[in-house]
């Protein structure tokens, strides 16, 4: 009697705990199911940036941030493959890259090693719009850390063997992503869309940069006056002027420079349907499809500064971010792609719009009309302040995050002074993306994003009949894969 007791008591404490569990589990899940409000907006202090120029054109930014032993420098180079021609595609790209590959005095081994024995890093690399060269060390370790960083921008050897090496490791891998879907939409929407060629190059191009062109193009463009050299971190403003005065005073500028403008694609403001034509390129045997949505802007940084914030606002809505409404829309509740995004890649005078997607071949032409419908929404329907609110807080989340670090100030301020902006715009950045309205949101989607082109990369036999029955009243072209060529401006 006893011992049943005692079992009955055991029963009775191990069905407590039971409940006690599962109202903790549901609990937790219906936590789960209503996510949390966003935070009170951080408090930013906005540093100061203390400028001076140095007497061949150098212009030296320096911010101070003594909360770590750390310093950043980056040189910022006011050409990137927006100073190339298409025909020599990938030459700003290679020239960047070859920079730590060797100088009069080092070996790309021994450059390795001196920046790993100071435990630093160093990276150089070219986009469109810019070349920069980047070392983040320890403050007690700058002025080594300098002496390297001048000897791969000024005395560069482009060694030939290094130059085979970048070639032969470029081409394979374009080999290999030029046969899948999404950089292969990439490239297309580069020429078709966009106007450009991509800042990577082609096989052809690659194969032919040479030597010369490579000595050419950095003797051309890097030049003090078109030049920027950013310190931020634990360092004051008149040590990094006397570094930057002795490691680049003796910068020589060359007599000319080399300013190769892209040939602009017109933009189709004022259109009354988002898409205005179809463009497939047919890639028998893909695993996947490839879906894009892009169009060109006839606005920059320099000439649509009052576009910049609503545009910002907008992409988050759209594609910027997991919660973001393609996502949702493709991934989440659909289920037919592991992910969805769009994005603005700003220029100076103009700006290239994507939205873009990956999924199975037979849902390619439902996902372009799902990325299409979500366009269409933020031309004529509200945004409300309940999915506005967390949207703008991934913006100044991030801003807040890069403030926070010396590397990402460094990238802040290299984009301000790429475009001449002034450093203000720092001060104000929260306060207007918050700012934004639906209504400008909404105007901004009326005047921008009508009027663009779809690009499926895929195997169209999976989906022919699906697109034109979507799409039978839209232009459809369709390019065989064997049959493309990037380097035309008719893909063919």
């Amino acid at each position: 009697m006893y011992r049943f007791q005692i079992s009955n008591f055991r029963i009775q404490i191990f069905l407590s705990l039971m409940f006690v569990i599962i109202f903790q589990s549901a609990a937790a899940i219906s936590a789960q199911e209503m996510p949390p409000e966003p935070s009170a907006p951080p408090k930013v202090v906005i540093p100061a940036v203390k400028e001076r120029t140095l007497p061949n054109g150098l212009k030296v930014a320096v911010v101070e941030r003594k909360n770590v032993p750390l310093v950043t420098v980056s040189l910022l180079v006011k050409s990137g493959a927006n100073a190339e021609d298409a025909k020599s595609a990938g030459l700003a790209n290679m020239t960047a890259s070859l920079l730590t590959k060797g100088t009069k005095t080092r070996s790309a081994t021994e450059i390795a090693q001196e920046i790993e024995f100071l435990g630093a890093d160093l990276n150089s690399f070219a986009d469109w719009n810019a070349s920069n060269l980047r070392i983040n060390v320890m403050s007690d370790k700058l002025d080594r850390a300098m002496a390297i960083m001048a000897d791969v921008i000024l005395n560069p050897t482009f060694a030939q063997s290094e130059i085979d090496l970048y070639k032969q490791q470029t081409l394979d891998e374009l080999k290999v992503n030029l046969r899948q879907p999404g950089t292969l939409a990439n490239y297309v929407a580069s020429r078709y869309s966009f106007g450009e060629h991509n800042p990577t190059g082609t096989p052809e191009t690659i194969e032919a940069l040479n030597q010369k062109s490579i000595v050419d193009f950095h003797k051309t463009n890097f030049v003090p006056s078109e030049s920027v050299l950013i310190f931020t971190g634990d360092i004051t403003a008149e040590q990094s002027f006397s570094m930057a005065q002795k490691y680049f005073g003796n910068w020589k500028a060359a007599s000319s420079r080399n300013n190769n403008s892209p040939k602009t694609v017109k933009t189709t403001a004022g259109k009354d349907s988002v898409v205005e034509k179809i463009l497939v390129v047919d890639l028998p045997s893909s695993g996947q499809a490839a879906v894009s949505y892009a169009k060109k802007q006839g606005f920059g940084r320099v000439n649509g500064k009052e576009n910049f914030f609503p545009s910002s606002v907008l992409n988050s809505v759209l594609g910027g971010g997991y919660s973001a409404r393609l996502n949702q829309e493709i991934r989440i509740k659909r289920g037919l792609s592991y992910g969805a995004r769009s994005g603005f890649g700003y220029r100076g005078t103009d700006t290239n719009f994507i939205a873009t997607t990956q999924t199975k071949n037979q849902s390619a032409a439902e996902v372009a009309e799902l990325i299409i419908e979500e366009i269409e929404k933020l031309t004529d329907a509200a945004v409300s302040e309940e999915e506005l609110k967390p949207r703008k807080a991934v913006l100044t989340g991030n801003f807040s995050r890069n403030l926070e670090t010396t590397s990402g100030l460094a990238g802040l301020l290299s984009e301000l002074y790429l475009y001449d902006i002034k450093s203000d715009f720092l001060s104000s950045y929260m306060e207007n993306v918050r700012g934004i309205s639906d209504k400008q949101i909404r105007d901004f989607a009326s005047r921008n994003l009508k009027g663009g082109d779809i690009i499926i990369v895929g195997d169209y036999s999976l989906f022919r009949d699906d697109l034109k029955k979507r799409f039978d009243k839209t232009p459809i072209q369709v390019i065989p894969f064997d049959k493309l060529n990037l380097e035309s401006e008719s893909l063919q």
